[in-house]
């Protein structure tokens, strides 16, 4: 409470940033559970029955025919966990403490740091599922599975790339939240259940006429799956996506996800928690 406030170089206040985002991503991750380990394996089980869920689906519909030249459960997993860091990033984002929770109260606090803690803890969970499933499923079932992969840096960028279209349109929903949380919670969970099919992940966008590729093109993480499966088969070339359209428009909507959060934190009101 009395201290006196020293200027801190730029590499301080850097450092000082950086351990502010890691110990608000950590006590995000925790928040489900006491337990550290606890917290994550409950995350990180969502994210396996997923997995499982549409093998059986697939199995039991008699649809994995349709699907590409090589291993099915890659073919499962380039879809899932694409959606699954996608839909839980935005989420991340537009669920986390804005201008008028508590923890700004504390100065070290601002809502970029709360962001970025979001948008980390969200791709930590994500990276940390993947590998583990990979790695049961590589040691458990199919040695070598991993070698199967066509281009592992390219599957990598293209999660990092539904990871961080995620945290832009949760951005821009987020900025809006508190002028109008109703409607804008409407559209969040309505596009979030839409993705399950406009993702693009239960189908391949190369057999797709054109009159219904127009159904699924606007979406980035469309986008970003189909690349990924570009990159996970050697026999599939994707032509009716591309990454470059998911990468810009996620820096477009970043930018007016920032511009919202300015202009909406200059007008925060400690009534708007009670609107949520």
């Amino acid at each position: 409470m009395f201290q006196t406030n020293k200027p801190r170089s730029a590499l301080g206040s850097a450092l000082n940033i950086a351990e502010l985002i890691y110990h608000n991503a950590v006590r995000s991750v925790r928040k489900s559970h006491g337990n550290a380990f606890m917290a994550i394996f409950m995350n990180m089980l969502q994210t396996i029955i997923f997995v499982m869920a549409f093998y059986v689906m697939f199995m039991i519909l008699g649809l994995r025919g349709t699907a590409l030249r090589g291993d099915f459960m890659i073919y499962i997993m380039t879809g899932v966990f694409l959606y699954m860091t996608h839909t839980k990033t935005m989420g991340a984002v537009s669920g986390s403490e804005g201008p008028a929770s508590p923890m700004m109260q504390h100065a070290p606090m601002n809502t970029a740091i709360a962001i970025a803690a979001a948008m980390l803890s969200s791709l930590y969970i994500q990276m940390l599922s993947l590998l583990a499933i990979l790695f049961v499923y590589d040691v458990g079932f199919k040695p070598f599975v991993l070698q199967e992969i066509h281009d592992p840096i390219g599957c990598i960028a293209m999660v990092l790339l539904a990871w961080f279209s995620g945290a832009a349109i949760g951005m821009v929903v987020l900025a809006a939240k508190p002028w109008f949380p109703t409607v804008v919670g409407i559209i969040s969970t309505v596009y979030q259940r839409a993705n399950m099919i406009a993702s693009g992940k239960m189908f391949v966008a190369n057999t797709l006429p054109g009159y219904m590729l127009v159904m699924f093109d606007w979406n980035p993480l469309f986008h970003a799956i189909d690349q990924s499966r570009g990159y996970a088969f050697v026999d599939y070339n994707p032509r009716n996506s591309e990454w470059e359209y998911a990468f810009y428009l996620s820096i477009v909507l970043i930018m007016i996800g920032l511009m919202g959060e300015f202009y909406t934190r200059k007008h925060a009101s400690a009534s708007w928690s009670a609107r949520r």
